[in-house]
């Protein structure tokens, strides 16, 4: 009895998978996308129900499908995003299957080839994508005395709105657009402090993820020619943050020193008591299932050149940032990546697969 071995296999179904299977597809491989979410949306059926993106519509799309425009101001809402990813899978018959948790990718020698699985089923295929993503992975600081705070902590993965937070003391922690954004959201309903370890870069009201993204390229690949610094973590003046400011309250606080039993200990020496905290401290990458092929190194990455696994050919890596590609995390990003790096894996199973 033969055995099936794919050309490829995609971890994860979230934008940058659909974004490499759309090239696959063209080019016609055989290949499948394995997720391990319920339904369609990848990370985005899990951020918080007002979040928008900080790029319009247009430069926020996946190859091929352009994403329809905002029906409220310029930046798509988080249902909106989700709704086109749906419609983008569906629209190019991208063989997703769900919801299936891969646990493992390992060489299989027999068959030259790698074998996935999920504990219950095994796929073989001659290169393998991950594109897990880093939102399964939400990094929350160590911070002395945090073990024996009461209140609530809540990392911006699993913040579900204001609703729950409403008349009470809550502390946002982080300078991203994350942080921004949750804050500007619950300062209309809480007692409320945006803290940072630095100042917040504000960025100017006519710059947006279109900008943020080209400067982050052109810093990367060496080529920013002196044009003004600016990176996808700074802060973008989409209409909440920008309604925030424009009261007069879009403005931060330094970090706290240490928690107690029911808050914190500022820098002067105060405490206060604080019902919550929510933490927008960012992400690491998703690749435990990666643990058995030997290429994490001790910051947890693979080790890559064009996307492609330096100590495993037959991976390559796609969507977790600007240590795989330029701006990869994000929707523009993950298009163009796929773009760049899918022909150098097409040229691979043309030569060696």
């Amino acid at each position: 009895m033969s055995i099936k071995v794919f050309d490829t296999i995609i971890i994860g179904g979230g934008q940058a998978g659909l974004a490499v299977g759309y090239y696959l597809r063209r080019a016609k491989l055989d290949f499948i996308i394995l997720d391990n979410q319920d339904q369609s949306g990848g990370a985005w059926q899990h951020t918080w129900p007002s979040l928008r993106l900080f790029s319009p519509a247009l430069m926020s799309s996946l190859p091929g499908r352009l994403m329809p425009k905002a029906k409220d101001g310029e930046y798509p809402h988080r249902d909106e995003v989700i709704h086109y990813l749906a419609d983008y899978e569906e629209h190019y018959k991208l063989p997703i299957y769900r919801p299936y948790q891969v646990q493992s990718v390992q060489r299989d020698d027999e068959n030259n080839c790698l074998r996935v699985t999920d504990g219950s089923f095994t796929w073989l295929a001659k290169t393998v994508v991950s594109a897990t993503g880093t939102w399964s992975n939400p990094i929350i600081p160590s911070i002395k005395g945090q073990q024996a705070y009461l209140g609530e902590q809540c990392h911006s993965a699993h913040y579900e709105g204001p609703d729950a937070y409403r008349n009470k003391r809550v502390l946002v922690v982080g300078g991203g657009n994350s942080g921004a954004q949750i804050y500007a959201e619950l300062a209309e309903v809480a007692n409320a402090s945006w803290v940072t370890r630095e100042p917040p870069l504000f960025l100017a009201d006519d710059v947006d993820g279109r900008v943020l993204f080209e400067r982050a390229t052109a810093r990367i690949t060496g080529s920013n020619n002196g044009d003004p610094e600016g990176g996808i973590g700074d802060i973008v003046m989409v209409p909440p943050v920008k309604a925030a400011r424009d009261k007069g309250v879009l403005h931060s606080v330094p970090m706290f020193n240490q928690f107690t039993e029911q808050g914190v200990i500022w820098a002067d020496g105060s405490e206060e008591t604080i019902d919550a905290v929510i933490w927008c401290t960012g992400f690491e990458p998703n690749l435990d299932h990666l643990a058995p092929l030997n290429v994490l190194e001790a910051d947890g990455k693979v080790q890559v050149k064009d996307g492609q696994a330096v100590k495993e050919p037959r991976l390559w890596l796609f969507g977790y940032g600007d240590w795989a590609s330029p701006g990869s995390a994000t929707l523009i990003g993950a298009g163009r990546s796929a773009r760049e790096n899918v022909p150098t894996l097409l040229e691979f199973l043309a030569r060696d697969g």
